[in-house]
């Protein structure tokens, strides 16, 4: 079963294209939990015990697990381990360079991790990212157009009366195929989403930034036209309590989310 023939079944058995984003932050874990490194994987274990039935997948943000060297590490890996194999595992790590390092990025991600899915960045063009593409069961997510405010600084420029961000999405179309190419589109663009969506109306999204980022997701549901998607949502889910019912209280902020994402999906 290839990453989206996975995302296509566990969207309908789960009714849910929600994406729980898991970056935790030491500081902000639940007052019963030690303000120590294992905490994170009892904190994140536990907000994926509580919510596994009822989400596409899980986004892991390897930098919240990078800063902690090799405890990190190990807490990733057995995160990465840890979720159902029928659910989607999201390697965030934003990774790309020239060939041969983008090719030990991608045995990492896809051989040691056994990721789905990875973030990658497109600056550095084709070559960079053919590593990635090599494995083609998987799923490529090429930033495209972000959900904070410094994508005004580059993505929107204007470049022969086009958007940069449109340029990146139409010329890495044909990098992979429409069930292995997807992009990163913040929630906080809904406008510009519907043009991505006539330009790649197969392709799935990843969508970040509902919740604590401020993304609309009415407007997002409407604008995505329906087209394949994984709506991603950390913060106001992994913190929505800081004490001992945290596990409780992101199973319910799901809920809550996906009655209404599927709500106006109808």
């Amino acid at each position: 079963m290839t990453a989206f023939e996975k995302y296509l079944y566990v969207k309908n058995i789960n009714k849910s294209i929600l994406c729980v984003g898991l970056d935790p932050v030491l500081e902000k874990l639940p007052v019963i939990l030690k303000k120590e490194v294992n905490s994170i994987y009892i904190f994140c274990r536990d907000i994926i015990e509580a919510t596994k039935n009822m989400v596409c997948g899980y986004k892991l943000n390897f930098a919240f697990f990078e800063q902690f060297g090799v405890e990190g590490y190990e807490i990733l890996k057995r995160l990465f381990d840890l979720i159902p194999n029928d659910l989607i595992k999201i390697a965030d790590a934003k990774r790309a360079d020239i060939g041969n390092t983008s090719k030990a990025y991608a045995k990492s991600i896809f051989d040691y991790f056994m990721a789905d899915a990875i973030t990658v960045n497109p600056y550095m063009g084709f070559d960079s990212l053919s590593p990635f593409f090599d494995y083609s069961d998987k799923i490529v997510f090429i930033l495209a157009l972000t959900s904070n405010p410094g994508s005004q600084n580059f993505q929107k420029k204007i470049i022969n009366e086009k958007p940069l961000y449109q340029l990146v999405i139409e010329d890495s179309i044909n990098w992979g195929n429409s069930k292995n190419t997807g992009f990163v589109v913040g929630a906080t663009h809904p406008k510009e989403l519907v043009l991505i969506r006539k330009i790649v109306p197969d392709n799935i999204l990843l969508i970040p930034g509902i919740g604590a980022q401020g993304g609309d997701i009415e407007a997002i549901i409407k604008a995505n036209n329906n087209g394949p998607a994984i709506i991603n949502v950390s913060r106001s889910v992994i913190f929505s309590s800081s004490e001992k019912d945290y596990a409780e209280s992101a199973a319910q902020e799901v809920k809550k989310l996906n009655k209404i994402i599927n709500n106006f999906s109808k």
